[in-house]
Protein backbone atom coordinates (compact mmCIF):
# COMPACT_ATOMS: atom_id res chain seq x y z
CA UNK A 1 0.00 0.00 0.00
CA UNK A 2 1.51 3.30 -1.07
CA UNK A 3 1.48 6.64 0.79
CA UNK A 4 -1.60 7.87 -1.03
CA UNK A 5 -3.65 4.78 -0.17
CA UNK A 6 -2.39 4.87 3.39
CA UNK A 7 -3.33 8.53 3.66
CA UNK A 8 -6.85 7.64 2.60
CA UNK A 9 -7.10 5.11 5.40
CA UNK A 10 -5.75 7.65 7.87
CA UNK A 11 -8.46 10.12 6.85
CA UNK A 12 -11.18 7.58 7.51
CA UNK A 13 -9.56 6.50 10.78
CA UNK A 14 -9.39 10.12 11.94
CA UNK A 15 -13.15 10.02 12.48
CA UNK A 16 -13.03 6.85 14.56
CA UNK A 17 -11.27 6.46 17.90
CA UNK A 18 -8.75 3.62 17.93
CA UNK A 19 -8.26 1.69 21.18
CA UNK A 20 -5.40 -0.73 21.82
CA UNK A 21 -4.23 -2.65 24.83
CA UNK A 22 -2.34 -5.86 25.50
CA UNK A 23 -2.18 -8.36 28.33
CA UNK A 24 0.41 -11.03 29.04
CA UNK A 25 -0.53 -14.73 29.22
CA UNK A 26 1.43 -15.24 32.44
CA UNK A 27 -0.95 -17.53 34.27
CA UNK A 28 -4.57 -16.94 35.17
CA UNK A 29 -5.72 -13.34 35.46
CA UNK A 30 -6.38 -11.84 38.87
CA UNK A 31 -8.69 -9.22 40.35
CA UNK A 32 -6.11 -6.48 39.80
CA UNK A 33 -5.95 -7.28 36.08
CA UNK A 34 -9.72 -7.25 35.87
CA UNK A 35 -10.28 -4.01 37.79
CA UNK A 36 -7.26 -2.14 36.45
CA UNK A 37 -7.58 -3.04 32.79
CA UNK A 38 -9.94 -5.76 31.55
CA UNK A 39 -13.22 -4.14 32.63
CA UNK A 40 -12.16 -1.02 30.72
CA UNK A 41 -11.49 -3.09 27.61
CA UNK A 42 -15.15 -4.04 27.68
CA UNK A 43 -16.34 -0.44 27.98
CA UNK A 44 -13.89 0.90 25.42
CA UNK A 45 -14.76 -1.60 22.68
CA UNK A 46 -17.67 0.64 21.70
CA UNK A 47 -15.68 3.89 21.49
CA UNK A 48 -14.63 3.23 17.92
CA UNK A 49 -12.42 0.40 16.69
CA UNK A 50 -10.76 -1.56 19.47
CA UNK A 51 -7.81 -3.97 19.26
CA UNK A 52 -6.92 -6.23 22.19
CA UNK A 53 -3.84 -8.39 22.10
CA UNK A 54 -2.62 -11.37 24.13
CA UNK A 55 1.06 -10.37 24.17
CA UNK A 56 2.76 -13.75 24.21
CA UNK A 57 6.01 -12.34 22.79
CA UNK A 58 6.36 -10.15 25.86
CA UNK A 59 5.91 -13.12 28.17
CA UNK A 60 9.15 -14.79 27.01
CA UNK A 61 11.28 -11.81 28.11
CA UNK A 62 11.63 -13.50 31.51
CA UNK A 63 11.86 -17.14 32.52
CA UNK A 64 8.70 -18.99 31.49
CA UNK A 65 7.38 -22.54 31.07
CA UNK A 66 7.24 -23.47 27.39
CA UNK A 67 4.88 -26.34 28.17
CA UNK A 68 2.17 -24.00 29.46
CA UNK A 69 2.59 -20.99 27.15
CA UNK A 70 -0.03 -22.10 24.62
CA UNK A 71 -2.60 -23.01 27.28
CA UNK A 72 -1.99 -19.79 29.17
CA UNK A 73 -2.53 -17.86 25.95
CA UNK A 74 -5.89 -19.54 25.34
CA UNK A 75 -6.74 -19.09 29.01
CA UNK A 76 -6.15 -15.35 28.79
CA UNK A 77 -8.21 -15.07 25.62
CA UNK A 78 -11.05 -16.96 27.31
CA UNK A 79 -10.92 -14.62 30.31
CA UNK A 80 -11.16 -11.55 28.07
CA UNK A 81 -14.14 -12.95 26.22
CA UNK A 82 -15.76 -14.02 29.48
CA UNK A 83 -15.37 -10.49 30.81
CA UNK A 84 -17.45 -9.17 27.91
CA UNK A 85 -15.28 -8.68 24.84
CA UNK A 86 -17.26 -9.62 21.73
CA UNK A 87 -15.65 -10.49 18.37
CA UNK A 88 -18.19 -8.40 16.44
CA UNK A 89 -17.39 -5.34 18.58
CA UNK A 90 -13.58 -5.58 18.80
CA UNK A 91 -10.53 -7.37 17.41
CA UNK A 92 -8.96 -9.93 19.75
CA UNK A 93 -5.74 -11.61 18.63
CA UNK A 94 -2.44 -13.15 19.70
CA UNK A 95 0.69 -11.02 19.28
CA UNK A 96 2.89 -13.73 17.75
CA UNK A 97 0.27 -14.33 15.03
CA UNK A 98 0.93 -10.84 13.63
CA UNK A 99 4.55 -10.51 12.34
CA UNK A 100 4.28 -6.73 11.98
CA UNK A 101 4.72 -6.37 15.75
CA UNK A 102 8.23 -7.84 15.68
CA UNK A 103 9.19 -6.00 12.50
CA UNK A 104 7.78 -2.73 13.81
CA UNK A 105 9.75 -3.09 17.04
CA UNK A 106 13.01 -3.47 15.10
CA UNK A 107 12.24 -0.42 12.95
CA UNK A 108 11.24 1.77 15.91
CA UNK A 109 14.34 0.61 17.77
CA UNK A 110 16.26 2.86 15.39
CA UNK A 111 14.80 5.93 17.12
CA UNK A 112 14.74 4.59 20.70
CA UNK A 113 17.80 5.23 22.86
CA UNK A 114 19.78 3.00 25.19
CA UNK A 115 19.58 5.64 27.91
CA UNK A 116 15.80 5.88 28.03
CA UNK A 117 15.42 2.10 28.02
CA UNK A 118 17.91 1.89 30.90
CA UNK A 119 15.68 4.21 32.94
CA UNK A 120 12.57 2.06 32.64
CA UNK A 121 11.39 1.28 36.18
CA UNK A 122 10.06 -2.17 35.34
CA UNK A 123 13.38 -3.19 33.78
CA UNK A 124 15.20 -2.07 36.91
CA UNK A 125 12.78 -3.96 39.14
CA UNK A 126 12.82 -7.20 37.16
CA UNK A 127 16.59 -7.21 36.61
CA UNK A 128 17.58 -6.25 40.16
CA UNK A 129 19.80 -8.85 41.80
CA UNK A 130 20.14 -10.98 38.67
CA UNK A 131 23.48 -11.77 37.10
CA UNK A 132 21.94 -12.13 33.66
CA UNK A 133 18.75 -10.87 32.03
CA UNK A 134 17.51 -11.31 28.48
CA UNK A 135 17.88 -8.69 25.77
CA UNK A 136 14.12 -9.03 25.32
CA UNK A 137 13.55 -7.71 28.84
CA UNK A 138 15.60 -4.62 28.01
CA UNK A 139 13.95 -3.95 24.64
CA UNK A 140 10.46 -4.91 25.88
CA UNK A 141 9.27 -1.25 25.89
CA UNK A 142 10.10 -0.83 22.19
CA UNK A 143 7.99 -3.85 21.27
CA UNK A 144 5.24 -2.43 23.48
CA UNK A 145 5.53 0.88 21.61
CA UNK A 146 5.19 -0.97 18.31
CA UNK A 147 2.15 -2.84 19.63
CA UNK A 148 0.44 0.48 20.26
CA UNK A 149 1.68 2.64 17.40
CA UNK A 150 0.99 0.18 14.59
CA UNK A 151 -2.75 0.67 15.05
CA UNK A 152 -2.90 4.49 14.95
CA UNK A 153 -4.01 4.19 18.55
CA UNK A 154 -5.73 7.10 20.28
CA UNK A 155 -6.54 5.51 23.64
CA UNK A 156 -4.66 2.90 25.68
CA UNK A 157 -6.53 1.53 28.73
CA UNK A 158 -3.75 0.53 31.15
CA UNK A 159 -2.98 0.31 34.83
CA UNK A 160 -1.01 3.05 36.54
CA UNK A 161 2.15 0.91 36.48
CA UNK A 162 2.28 1.20 32.66
CA UNK A 163 2.27 5.00 32.56
CA UNK A 164 6.05 5.20 31.98
CA UNK A 165 5.91 2.75 29.08
CA UNK A 166 3.10 4.71 27.43
CA UNK A 167 5.15 7.90 27.72
CA UNK A 168 8.04 6.13 26.02
CA UNK A 169 5.75 5.09 23.16
CA UNK A 170 4.74 8.73 22.74
CA UNK A 171 8.37 9.85 22.77
CA UNK A 172 9.29 7.28 20.13
CA UNK A 173 6.38 8.40 17.94
CA UNK A 174 7.33 12.07 18.30
CA UNK A 175 10.97 11.35 17.50
CA UNK A 176 10.05 9.26 14.47
CA UNK A 177 7.69 11.97 13.18
CA UNK A 178 10.33 14.66 13.69
CA UNK A 179 12.94 12.65 11.82
CA UNK A 180 10.87 11.12 9.01
CA UNK A 181 7.69 13.19 8.74
CA UNK A 182 4.27 12.92 10.35
CA UNK A 183 3.52 9.20 10.40
CA UNK A 184 2.56 7.91 13.83
CA UNK A 185 -0.35 8.96 16.00
CA UNK A 186 0.43 9.91 19.62
CA UNK A 187 -1.62 7.72 21.99
CA UNK A 188 -3.13 8.79 25.30
CA UNK A 189 -3.22 6.63 28.43
CA UNK A 190 -6.62 5.86 29.96
CA UNK A 191 -5.85 5.12 33.62
CA UNK A 192 -8.83 4.43 35.92
CA UNK A 193 -9.37 6.88 38.77
CA UNK A 194 -10.51 4.05 41.05
CA UNK A 195 -8.86 0.65 41.24
CA UNK A 196 -5.97 1.60 38.98
CA UNK A 197 -3.59 -0.42 41.15
CA UNK A 198 -5.00 -3.26 43.25
CA UNK A 199 -2.58 -4.39 45.93
CA UNK A 200 -1.76 -7.83 47.33
CA UNK A 201 -4.21 -8.70 50.12
CA UNK A 202 -1.44 -10.13 52.30
CA UNK A 203 1.19 -7.50 51.46
CA UNK A 204 -0.57 -4.25 50.51
CA UNK A 205 2.76 -2.50 49.85
CA UNK A 206 3.08 -4.31 46.50
CA UNK A 207 0.59 -4.83 43.71
CA UNK A 208 -1.43 -7.99 43.23
CA UNK A 209 0.39 -10.40 40.91
CA UNK A 210 0.26 -14.03 39.83
CA UNK A 211 4.04 -14.13 39.42
CA UNK A 212 5.36 -11.97 42.25
CA UNK A 213 2.52 -11.89 44.74
CA UNK A 214 1.43 -14.12 47.62
CA UNK A 215 -1.02 -16.98 46.90
CA UNK A 216 -3.35 -15.88 49.68
CA UNK A 217 -3.17 -12.25 48.61
CA UNK A 218 -4.01 -12.83 44.94
CA UNK A 219 -7.66 -13.26 43.99
CA UNK A 220 -7.93 -15.04 40.64
CA UNK A 221 -10.84 -14.11 38.39
CA UNK A 222 -11.72 -17.81 38.13
CA UNK A 223 -11.25 -18.71 41.80
CA UNK A 224 -14.28 -20.57 43.24
CA UNK A 225 -16.58 -18.25 45.25
CA UNK A 226 -15.57 -19.76 48.58
CA UNK A 227 -11.88 -19.16 47.78
CA UNK A 228 -12.52 -15.54 46.80
CA UNK A 229 -14.44 -14.93 50.03
CA UNK A 230 -11.78 -16.57 52.20
CA UNK A 231 -8.95 -14.51 50.69
CA UNK A 232 -10.80 -11.23 51.20
CA UNK A 233 -11.93 -12.01 54.74
CA UNK A 234 -8.30 -12.88 55.57
CA UNK A 235 -6.87 -9.69 54.08
CA UNK A 236 -4.20 -7.93 56.13
CA UNK A 237 -5.39 -4.64 57.65
CA UNK A 238 -4.03 -2.83 60.72
CA UNK A 239 -4.70 -2.63 64.46
CA UNK A 240 -7.33 0.09 64.15
CA UNK A 241 -11.09 -0.03 63.48
CA UNK A 242 -11.73 2.94 61.18
CA UNK A 243 -12.69 2.13 57.58
CA UNK A 244 -10.84 4.98 55.95
CA UNK A 245 -7.81 5.64 53.78
CA UNK A 246 -4.69 7.23 55.21
CA UNK A 247 -1.09 6.75 56.23
CA UNK A 248 -0.46 3.33 57.71
CA UNK A 249 -3.80 2.01 56.48
CA UNK A 250 -2.67 0.55 53.14
CA UNK A 251 -4.58 -2.71 53.64
CA UNK A 252 -7.90 -1.04 54.42
CA UNK A 253 -7.37 1.52 51.64
CA UNK A 254 -6.91 -1.35 49.19
CA UNK A 255 -10.16 -2.99 50.33
CA UNK A 256 -11.99 0.33 50.07
CA UNK A 257 -10.87 0.71 46.44
CA UNK A 258 -11.90 -2.87 45.67
CA UNK A 259 -15.28 -2.39 47.36
CA UNK A 260 -15.89 0.83 45.44
CA UNK A 261 -15.42 -0.93 42.10
CA UNK A 262 -17.38 -4.05 43.04
CA UNK A 263 -20.39 -2.07 44.31
CA UNK A 264 -20.29 0.84 41.86
CA UNK A 265 -19.78 3.43 44.58
CA UNK A 266 -17.06 5.99 45.17
CA UNK A 267 -14.36 5.37 47.76
CA UNK A 268 -15.81 8.23 49.81
CA UNK A 269 -19.25 6.60 49.80
CA UNK A 270 -17.73 3.32 51.00
CA UNK A 271 -15.96 5.10 53.86
CA UNK A 272 -19.17 6.87 54.84
CA UNK A 273 -21.24 3.67 54.73
CA UNK A 274 -18.91 1.91 57.17
CA UNK A 275 -18.24 4.79 59.52
CA UNK A 276 -17.99 3.19 62.96
CA UNK A 277 -18.74 -0.33 61.66
CA UNK A 278 -15.33 -1.90 62.26
CA UNK A 279 -13.30 -4.21 60.07
CA UNK A 280 -15.16 -7.50 60.54
CA UNK A 281 -18.42 -6.52 58.88
CA UNK A 282 -16.62 -4.48 56.26
CA UNK A 283 -14.40 -7.36 55.13
CA UNK A 284 -17.36 -9.76 55.04
CA UNK A 285 -19.35 -7.35 52.87
CA UNK A 286 -16.40 -6.75 50.54
CA UNK A 287 -15.97 -10.51 50.14
CA UNK A 288 -19.64 -10.98 49.24
CA UNK A 289 -19.57 -8.07 46.79
CA UNK A 290 -16.48 -9.36 44.96
CA UNK A 291 -17.89 -12.90 44.75
CA UNK A 292 -20.97 -11.56 42.97
CA UNK A 293 -18.89 -9.17 40.86
CA UNK A 294 -16.79 -12.03 39.47
CA UNK A 295 -19.47 -14.73 39.32
CA UNK A 296 -20.73 -14.14 35.73
CA UNK A 297 -17.17 -13.88 34.41
CA UNK A 298 -16.16 -17.17 36.01
CA UNK A 299 -19.25 -18.98 34.71
CA UNK A 300 -18.73 -17.73 31.15
CA UNK A 301 -15.01 -18.55 31.34
CA UNK A 302 -15.75 -22.19 32.19
CA UNK A 303 -18.05 -22.43 29.15
CA UNK A 304 -15.42 -20.96 26.82
CA UNK A 305 -12.60 -23.18 28.07
CA UNK A 306 -14.76 -26.19 27.25
CA UNK A 307 -14.84 -25.11 23.57
CA UNK A 308 -11.21 -24.54 22.42
CA UNK A 309 -12.21 -24.66 18.74
CA UNK A 310 -14.36 -21.55 19.22
CA UNK A 311 -11.44 -19.74 20.86
CA UNK A 312 -9.16 -20.61 17.95
CA UNK A 313 -11.73 -19.34 15.45
CA UNK A 314 -12.06 -16.01 17.26
CA UNK A 315 -8.28 -15.55 17.49
CA UNK A 316 -7.70 -16.47 13.83
CA UNK A 317 -10.25 -13.93 12.64
CA UNK A 318 -8.75 -11.31 14.94
CA UNK A 319 -5.23 -11.94 13.66
CA UNK A 320 -6.39 -11.50 10.08
CA UNK A 321 -7.82 -8.05 10.83
CA UNK A 322 -4.79 -7.09 12.93
CA UNK A 323 -2.39 -8.09 10.13
CA UNK A 324 -4.31 -5.90 7.70
CA UNK A 325 -4.06 -2.77 9.85
CA UNK A 326 -0.56 -3.22 11.31
CA UNK A 327 0.89 -4.34 8.00
CA UNK A 328 -0.19 -1.10 6.35
CA UNK A 329 1.53 0.92 9.09
CA UNK A 330 4.78 -1.06 8.79
CA UNK A 331 4.74 -0.48 5.03
CA UNK A 332 4.39 3.27 5.58
CA UNK A 333 7.13 3.29 8.24
CA UNK A 334 9.54 1.54 5.86
CA UNK A 335 8.69 3.93 3.04
CA UNK A 336 9.32 6.95 5.28
CA UNK A 337 12.62 5.47 6.47
CA UNK A 338 13.84 5.02 2.91
CA UNK A 339 13.62 1.26 2.35
CA UNK A 340 13.15 -0.11 -1.16
CA UNK A 341 9.48 -0.88 -1.72
CA UNK A 342 8.39 -4.35 -2.83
Amino acid sequence: MGPKSRAGLATVAAHMTRVFSGIQPTGQKHLGNYIGAIRHYVTDQDLGEAFYCVVDLHSISVAYDRDTLAENTLDTAATLLAAGLEPDRCTLFVQSHVPAHSEGAWLLGAVASFGELSRMTQFKDKSEGRESVSVDLFTYPVLQAADILLYDTDRVPVGDDQRQHLELARNIAQRFNSRYGETLRLPEAAIPSTGGRVMDLQDPTRKMSTTGGTPGGTVLVVDPPETVAKKLRSAVTDSGREVRRGEGKEGIANLIEIAAVATGRSAEEVESAYDGAGYGQFKTDVAEAVVEYLRPVRERYLELRADPAHLQTVLSAGAERAREVSGATVTLIKERMGFVSE
